[in-house]
């Protein structure tokens, strides 16, 4: 299919839940504990909305934690957590994160990582743009491993959304025993460059990074001149997931046999010393 031709799919059936904040351990052992259920054939496709609070900052899956100032983390309150998906830091206060779970047989998620950020980032797309966003997907700037800093929203990854060629969306992925998880951060508002400092930089490389995302990354707010609320912006991306991808959203909570595992996994994984410091 040629690249400039929009995607055709079955009609199928999907969960949505709106959650509203928790704390980041929270939010990773909910997702992993649908994408198990989804796996498992106990739960369908899900598409998730939700917030964070207090503010965590999260690192991808092989991101070493030498990355962090954890001193500085604690004394601003700010939660440390690890996703199971890959991909480098990010700050989680002020957005609104999606998350999908669904088989990798689900011809949405076909074409490996690569194909599967295009596909589902074209319903992240129809999404903003119900909200007169004028984004579009990034193709082509991905850079080399070695030039990679330890911020997300340094640089965008083909087929990420940007505005104005500023990334406004920030999404990982990860794949596992037949599931697919993909989640990511779209910043409602507030300055990105706070991030930097919660990091293990110098000064002059704390600058550096503060003048480098100005360019490179913009929030929901600086996109459109003024802010949206976490409803309506959940609303319009589940409305451009529907549409783009062929989908019923069927509004429904999590099943008791997914709070029992997500809340498993926060206690024995994502608040787990031996997981935060993996390599």
């Amino acid at each position: 299919m040629p690249d400039d031709q929009p995607y055709s799919y079955p009609p199928a059936t999907w969960r949505l839940i709106v959650d509203r904040e928790a704390d980041g351990a929270a939010n990773m052992a909910t997702d992993q504990a649908i994408l198990e259920a989804v796996i498992d054939g106990l739960s369908p496709p899900t598409l998730r909305l939700y917030a964070w609070s207090p503010p965590c900052l999260s690192l991808g899956r092989n991101q070493p934690l030498s990355d962090i100032d954890q001193v500085a983390c604690r004394a601003a309150g700010v939660d440390i957590v690890r996703r199971p998906t890959g991909g480098r830091s990010i700050l989680h206060t002020g957005e609104l994160t999606y998350s999908v779970a669904l088989l990798q047989t689900d011809p949405r998620a076909e074409g490996g990582v690569t194909g599967g950020y295009r596909r589902l980032s074209e319903g992240l797309l129809a999404g903003l743009h119900h909200l007169g966003v004028p984004a579009v997907q990034a193709v082509g700037r991905r850079r080399p491993e070695t030039e990679l800093t330890a911020i997300c929203f340094e640089t965008p990854a083909d087929y990420e959304i940007t505005v104005a060629e500023r990334k406004l969306v920030g999404s990982a992925q990860w794949r596992a025993l037949g599931g697919v998880l993909q989640h990511g951060s779209l910043p409602l508002f507030g300055d990105l460059n706070r991030i930097v400092h919660y990091l293990a930089l110098s000064g002059a490389e704390r600058q550096a990074q503060q003048d480098s995302l100005c360019l490179q990354a913009t929030t929901l707010e600086e996109a459109l001149g003024h802010a949206l609320p976490f409803d309506q912006v959940a609303q319009a991306l589940a409305a451009g997931f529907g549409e783009v991808l062929n989908l019923s959203l069927v509004p429904g909570k999590l099943t008791p046999r997914e709070r029992t595992q997500a809340a498993d996994l926060r206690t024995e994984m994502y608040t787990n010393p031996l997981w935060t410091t993996r390599r």
